[in-house]
């Protein structure tokens, strides 16, 4: 094989390399958990409405669906709000993303509950009812009053990882499968996405919007931006108000440059 042939056949092994690399990194697998409110999130239906694939929620909100870069997702049930949701980069990147779903709520002219004649106005209302006192563990001086409830992915991971016998063989089973490494990475999800919904509550949207610069239908991408940073989870656990906002102010900067926001 002469000179010429050899750099042919370089440059075409070359090319399908780089073409099986890049349709690796922009079209992968993407795992994701639906959240809301109420916790109803199962049998949520997915779509990737750029390649009409489709998928729909486990019992505890957990999907996977293949995507691409600017790809469309859209997520709906008929209990919530429908959403909307562009694959970036740092999705692919994360092969993570979290959707919380508002309720859709229907309103309904005035209408008079009897017989305590209420109207639904809580200003109204509250004069007319002799309210009990609340009854919980803690008023009650229980002593599980303020023990924390573990998730159901914590009891799941404490299940697969005990067992009794001699030889307890139901750790042996799960560690060997993998399902006790996919239940710690599902709890590290839970915990960052937990650390990323107290960020929302510590500041309104007009705030991302009107002092950041970043676009209501881009906060939540936003928010995965930042997410991926390894000081992410200890500056959100600090509870430092401040230090959390001088922290998303300077990501903000990089994500609209990236982004081409500015």
């Amino acid at each position: 094989m002469n000179n010429y042939c050899k750099r042919i056949l370089f440059f075409i092994l070359t090319l399908v390399s780089f073409t099986i690399h890049a349709q690796s990194f922009f079209s992968k697998e993407v795992q994701g958990k639906v959240s809301s409110a109420d916790g109803d999130v199962a049998a949520t239906h997915v779509l990737n409405i750029s390649t009409k694939k489709a998928a729909i929620t486990d019992i505890d909100g957990f999907f996977t669906i293949a995507a691409a870069l600017n790809d469309t997702l859209v997520f709906s049930a008929i209990q919530y709000k429908k959403k909307e949701i562009i694959v970036t980069t740092e999705i692919l990147a994360s092969k993570i993303i979290y959707v919380n779903l508002e309720p859709a709520v229907n309103e309904l002219n005035e209408v008079v509950v009897m017989p305590y004649s209420l109207t639904g106005e809580l200003s109204r209302d509250m004069n007319k009812m002799q309210v009990e006192p609340v009854v919980t563990a803690s008023t009650l001086g229980l002593p599980n009053a303020y023990v924390k409830k573990k998730t159901q992915s914590e009891r799941k991971l404490n299940e697969a990882t005990t067992g009794g016998g001699i030889v307890p063989l139901n750790p042996i089973i799960n560690a060997i499968t993998g399902r006790t490494k996919m239940l710690k990475e599902r709890i590290n999800r839970e915990e960052t996405y937990a650390r990323t919904e107290r960020v929302r509550a510590f500041y309104n949207d007009s705030l991302f919007v009107t002092e950041l610069k970043i676009p209501l239908l881009k906060i939540d991408d936003f928010m995965y931006f930042c997410e991926v940073d390894s000081t992410f989870s200890g500056l959100v656990d600090s509870h430092d108000q401040i230090k959390i906002w001088e922290f998303l102010s300077k990501k903000s900067k990089v994500y609209k440059e990236n982004n081409d926001l500015d």
